[in-house]
């Protein structure tokens, strides 16, 4: 029975099409089938142009191996939701902006086609967590999950969310703010990261709670263990309501006196790795960040003689090259 790759891509935009019918031709030229979500190929219709099978219309047994998103991280967390609950490792190519949870850029395509068919690539597993919502009862309303962060924001924009944080069943702060997120080690580089919050390398086993605007005198991004209950609760006295939302992608409007509980999942998102470059050379790249600066350059930097002679010449700082 050939493999069998589930392909994900952004259906609207142009060249993310281009690079998903090559991706795929490519594939079948090398033996390998390739399926995609009905929804894509529908918008995609005759701009997508390899020879693909419909994922939704699988036979039980023929499971897909890896999914392949060409996209953004917004495409590629909708590829590994897909993935998180078939523990299928997910590989992305990045063709938005940042793509941070991206594998390779689109220049590498070629390289990933190769890594793909021969199988060269290993898998490392990142924490996710699970997340459920009650009233002030204590009935469920909802349950979810998330793979970057939870994010309890306020609906109306004049009135701050009241809420009371609790660590294990104890009582540790009680914030007026915009809201409070509970952030994987993934999700630590994405809204986390804008709200304050500490970057956190991925094989670490922890939770990030992050305030968003808190008026408070103790109000700062906390890690906790990975075995840590985090309660928030909007105050039953408030009159703001709010909303959480898990990844950006699903929500739900809560009342005063909800109850958001996040832990660790129970599934963990797989990502597929063609190379063993490190985290802080992937936090560099993507960033942009300066690895000298008016001191001198750092210790280990790898450039070469040239380049610094030049760089004196020209009187200028120079960047490290990866």
């Amino acid at each position: 029975m050939p493999r069998r790759i589930a392909i994900f891509t952004h259906a609207r935009r142009s060249a993310a099409i281009a690079a998903a019918s090559s991706f795929v031709t490519e594939l079948t030229n090398r033996g390998i089938d390739a399926a995609l979500p009905s929804a894509d190929v529908a918008e995609m219709g005759d701009r997508f142009t390899a020879d693909a099978a419909i994922l939704e219309e699988l036979e039980p047994g023929q499971d897909c191996d890896l999914a392949v998103v060409l996209g953004g991280d917004g495409s590629i967390l909708r590829g590994a939701e897909w993935a998180l609950s078939r523990e299928v490792p997910v590989v992305g190519v990045n063709l938005g902006h940042v793509g941070f949870l991206a594998e390779a850029e689109s220049s590498e395509i070629p390289a990933l086609v190769e890594a793909v068919a021969s199988g060269a690539y290993t898998v490392e597993e990142r924490v996710t967590l699970s997340v459920s919502v009650t009233d002030h009862s204590g009935d469920l309303l909802w349950e979810s999950y998330a793979i970057n962060e939870a994010s309890i924001e306020k609906l109306a924009r004049e009135r701050m969310l009241e809420v009371i944080v609790k660590i294990d069943d104890r009582p540790l702060a009680r914030w007026g703010c915009d809201g409070t997120l509970v952030a994987t080690p993934t999700g630590s580089t994405a809204y986390a990261f804008s709200a304050g919050g500490p970057v956190m390398w991925p094989d670490i086993e922890a939770l990030l709670v992050v305030p968003v605007s808190a008026h408070a005198l103790f109000a700062r991004p906390m890690v906790v263990g990975p075995r840590t209950v985090v309660d928030i609760t909007l105050a039953p006295e408030s009159t703001a309501s709010g909303v959480v939302w898990c990844d950006g992608r699903r929500s739900l409007d809560l009342p005063p006196g909800s109850n958001i509980r996040v832990v660790t999942g129970q599934h963990r998102m797989r990502l597929a790795r063609i190379t063993q470059q490190a985290f802080t050379d992937r936090l560099v790249n993507k960033f942009g960040l300066r690895v000298e600066g008016w001191r001198g350059r750092s210790v280990g930097l790898e450039t070469s003689h040239h380049d610094d002679t030049d760089q004196q010449a020209d009187g200028h700082e120079g960047r490290h090259a990866h």
